[in-house]
């Protein structure tokens, strides 16, 4: 059954333009579509997942998505959007890239079963074997040096300068779309707003070559509301990787959206339906204090991405120091995991002798989280400390078996102030 997919873009606030006709051509028929991903890295990031979220409510409305990794457009390099050339990369490191994408792409599309399950192509399969002469003679002489040099792409870059490898990029990419079409009966190409130039030089290769009918959508470039660019954080991009941005951190990340953000993000990244997104936005808007969309869409992108056992880590990880917790949850966290939740506490790195000494030496002695000994028998008098999320007491004693994993003591002065122990 076919579902109106642009109409699904439309409200999520996720369509940008598109060519007369597109509406007209997925209301009618399941239709092939791609979107292209160049293998610029090992991992795809949470920018990446607008293009990503195109291609699963396509799928989801009926429609047959293709993934075109750009084995041999990697090898050139888009400069759209770049003031500057891009790096080119070897044929080991976009193989090994792809081969990484392409697992991460499983978790949000449907590659198995299906009249529409989604496929995956790569643009080198059909580059490598092309004559350069074959391929200026047949594919250059139907688009225009004035119509190349009208794209945003190439004038954005006339005064700093742009290789013709960058320059040929858009007959490149408007090549895959003419082959798609003839190989996979793929009608349609789609992407981020500014693939827009790239996107209509392919439809317009095709209507020259006389090829058949071929549509163009976007989807608006997403900016947070303070006009930064969504998917960067202080450390950089959000990867999907968990090697390089961990479960928590990711979790964490969709947690401290802004709350007018998220009003926005929820529709564009989430697979909730239009009803339930605005019962969510409903209670949001009456209690934003309680970050429930927030919370929402960081459970549900976690676990997506990652896995359902990721997300209760991330959920008891943030309790640690946000929320209520337990010693037994101290205990679950990796020692990994430990030390990212508490990097931005102040740290210790105090004896085992040290520590026998008993608690008012560790608080004032041989740290200075408490100013004096009797400051520290006063609060812990006033049950004011806790260690390892259990209250002590000045006779409590301290030795290895306080340790979590054999090495880390976490102290909490009052309610919000916490301390990480490193026992050596």
């Amino acid at each position: 059954m076919i579902r109106n997919f642009v109409e699904e873009l439309r409200w999520r606030g996720m369509l940008h333009d598109m060519t007369p006709g597109t509406e007209e051509q997925l209301g009618k028929e399941s239709t092939v579509g791609y979107v292209g991903f160049d293998p610029t890295a090992d991992s795809l990031h949470i920018g990446n997942l607008v293009p990503v979220m195109l291609l699963t409510h396509f799928q989801r409305c009926g429609h047959k998505p293709l993934v075109l990794v750009g084995g041999a457009t990697g090898r050139v390099g888009d400069p759209s959007g770049k003031t500057k050339e891009r790096q080119l990369l070897d044929a080991e490191t976009i193989e090994h890239n792809l081969s990484c994408q392409k697992k991460q792409l499983q978790k949000f599309l449907n590659f198995t079963e299906g009249n529409n399950k989604a496929e995956v192509v790569n643009n080198y399969d059909w580059f490598k074997d092309i004559n350069f002469l074959d391929f200026i003679r047949d594919v250059g002489k139907h688009i225009t040096i004035n119509y190349m040099m009208a794209k945003d792409s190439v004038k954005n870059r006339m005064e700093t300068g742009i290789s013709f490898t960058e320059f040929s990029y858009q007959l490149i990419q408007g090549y895959d779309f003419l082959h798609l079409l003839r190989t996979k009966n793929c009608k349609l190409q789609f992407g981020g707003s500014d693939q827009w130039g790239n996107i209509t030089t392919g439809t317009e290769l095709i209507r020259r070559v006389g090829a058949g009918d071929a549509f163009a959508l976007t989807a608006p470039l997403i900016k947070k509301a303070d006009g930064s660019k969504f998917g960067k954080s202080e450390g950089g991009n959000i990867w999907l990787d968990r090697n390089k941005t961990s479960p928590y951190a990711f979790y964490q990340f969709w947690i401290n959206v802004s709350d007018e953000d998220v009003i926005n993000f929820m529709p564009i990244f989430s697979l909730k339906n239009r009803e339930t997104i605005e019962g969510l936005k409903a209670q949001h808007l009456e209690a934003p204090h309680l970050r429930i969309m927030q919370k929402a869409l960081a459970e549900e992108m976690t676990e997506r991405v990652h896995s359902e056992a990721d997300l209760q880590q991330a959920i008891t990880a943030s309790q640690v120091l946000f929320g209520k917790s337990s010693k037994s949850d101290l205990v679950g966290l990796s020692s990994d995991l430990l030390l990212e939740v508490l990097q931005s506490v102040p740290s210790y790195t105090i004896s085992h002798e040290a520590l026998s000494e008993g608690i008012v030496e560790v608080l004032a002695v041989h740290t200075n989280i408490l100013p004096s000994k009797s400051e520290a028998r006063k609060m812990l008098k006033a049950n004011a400390i806790q260690v390892n999320k259990e209250k002590v007491q000045e006779d409590t004693p301290l030795g290895k078996n306080d340790l979590i994993h054999q090495h880390y003591l976490v102290i909490q002065r009052g309610k919000k102030n916490y301390f990480l122990i490193k026992v050596e």
